[in-house]
C-alpha cells in the first residue's frame, strides 16, 4: 500500500481496494461497504471499497516528524470568551438553551507528508474507542474520537453523547455537567424519534463517567428502534449534525454558530465511519486532524455553553481538550 493509495480503518476494520466516491446518501442503500466522513455542515463522502479485512492499521514508510510551526487560531481568546458572553445573552432572551461554542487550529503541511505516521503516533498515546483513519483524494483524516455518533445493528441503533469534561481520573461531575449532558440526552431522544418505531427510544445508560488518555467524559446512552424501510438519507436528516457538537435547541444552536465561527467546520463535529448495509458505526469527529490538500493541517476544539459557564473555564476546556493531541503532533499553539 503505497503512500497515496486511498484506504479506511477503523478500530481493526481495514477497507482498500476504493470502488467510487459518493457525496449523496442514497449510496449506501446498495449494501456494500461504504466509508463515511459527513461535514458538520451537511455534505456527505461515501467511498465504497471492495476488500474489508479484519487487520491492524497498516504500517508506515516513514516515523511522524513532529511540526516545528506554531498553530494559529479561528478565534483568539478575547473573541472566544465575547462568543461565550454572547451564546449567554441569547440564552437569557429564551433563544437557545445551550451553544457548543468550537475554534479551528491550523498549521502549514507539506502537501508531501501524510498523516498514517501519525496516527500510530495517536494509536500509541491517545488509543480512543473510535480511532479511524481515512485517506481519500484530497482527503486525510486521523480521528482519536472518544464519542459515539450512531452504531446500528439491524434497526437497532444507539448513540453515545458526550457532554461534561474533567482532568485524568476525576470521576466527579458538577450540576453544570450533569444538566447539559440531559439536556443534550433529550434533544438526542427527540431525533431519534423522527425516525424510530414510536415508544421504542429510551435510555440506557445516564450520566456515566469514562475515563480516556488524560480527560474523563460524562457519557450517556440513547437507544431505539429504527422505522422498517427507513433510509441513510433520512436518518443524516434527523441526526445530522450531532446534537452533543451543536446544541439545544438545535436550529436555534446552529444560527447561533453560523454568525461566530467564520471558518466551516468541514469534517470535524461531522460524522465520520462506516456503513455497511444494515450495519454501521459512526464515530463524533472529534479530537481529529484533517488536510484537504490546500497546504495546512487542522485541528478543531470546542465547549459546551450554558447560562452557568465561566467564559474563562471554557476557554480552558478548550485547551485542555486540544493539548494532549497538538503535543502528539508537535508545535505551539499561538
Amino acid at each position: 500500500m503505497t503512500k497515496a493509495t486511498p484506504f479506511f480503518w477503523m478500530n481493526g476494520i481495514l477497507a482498500h481496494d476504493l470502488l467510487e466516491i459518493s457525496h449523496d446518501p442514497a449510496s449506501l442503500q446498495d449494501g456494500g461497504f461504504w466509508a463515511v466522513s459527513t461535514s458538520f455542515e451537511g455534505e456527505w463522502i461515501c467511498a465504497r471499497f471492495g476488500t474489508v479485512v479484519d487487520a491492524r492499521l497498516p504500517s508506515p514508510t516513514l516515523i511522524w516528524e513532529k511540526i516545528v510551526s506554531p498553530w494559529a487560531t479561528s478565534i483568539d481568546r478575547d473573541a472566544y470568551l465575547e462568543y461565550v458572553q454572547e451564546i449567554q445573552r441569547q440564552i437569557a432572551s429564551g433563544w437557545v438553551y445551550q451553544v457548543n461554542a468550537c475554534r479551528q487550529l491550523q498549521t502549514p503541511i507539506s502537501n508531501d507528508v501524510g498523516l498514517l505516521p501519525l496516527m500510530h503516533e495517536m494509536l500509541a498515546s491517545n488509543p480512543a474507542p473510535y480511532a479511524s483513519f481515512m485517506r481519500l483524494p484530497d482527503l486525510e483524516i486521523a480521528s482519536a474520537s472518544p464519542e459515539l455518533f450512531l452504531s446500528r445493528v439491524g434497526l437497532d441503533v444507539t448513540s453515545g453523547p458526550i457532554k461534561g469534561t474533567n482532568v485524568a481520573n476525576d470521576l466527579v461531575f458538577g450540576e453544570k455537567d450533569k444538566a447539559e449532558n440531559i439536556m443534550i440526552v433529550d434533544l438526542i431522544r427527540n431525533d431519534l424519534g423522527k425516525i424510530c418505531q414510536p415508544g421504542s427510544v429510551h435510555v440506557p445508560r445516564l450520566l456515566a463517567p469514562e475515563v480516556h488518555p488524560g480527560l474523563t467524559h460524562l457519557v450517556s446512552d440513547i437507544a431505539g428502534t429504527l422505522r422498517p424501510n427507513i433510509t441513510w438519507a433520512e436518518i443524516g436528516r434527523a441526526l445530522l449534525p450531532p446534537g452533543s457538537v451543536s446544541g439545544a435547541p438545535k436550529s436555534s444552536a446552529l444560527k447561533v454558530i453560523e454568525r461566530n465561527e467564520h471558518h466551516k467546520r468541514g469534517p470535524y463535529c461531522g460524522g465520520l465511519g462506516w456503513v455497511h448495509g444494515e450495519k454501521a458505526r459512526l464515530a463524533v469527529a472529534i479530537r481529529t486532524f484533517w488536510r484537504t490538500g490546500d497546504g495546512f493541517l487542522r485541528f478543531g476544539t470546542g465547549a459546551g455553553i450554558t447560562w452557568a459557564s465561566d467564559p474563562m473555564k471554557e476557554w480552558d476546556e478548550t485547551v485542555l481538550k486540544a493539548a494532549r493531541l497538538i503535543s502528539i503532533a508537535g508545535g505551539e499553539i499561538l
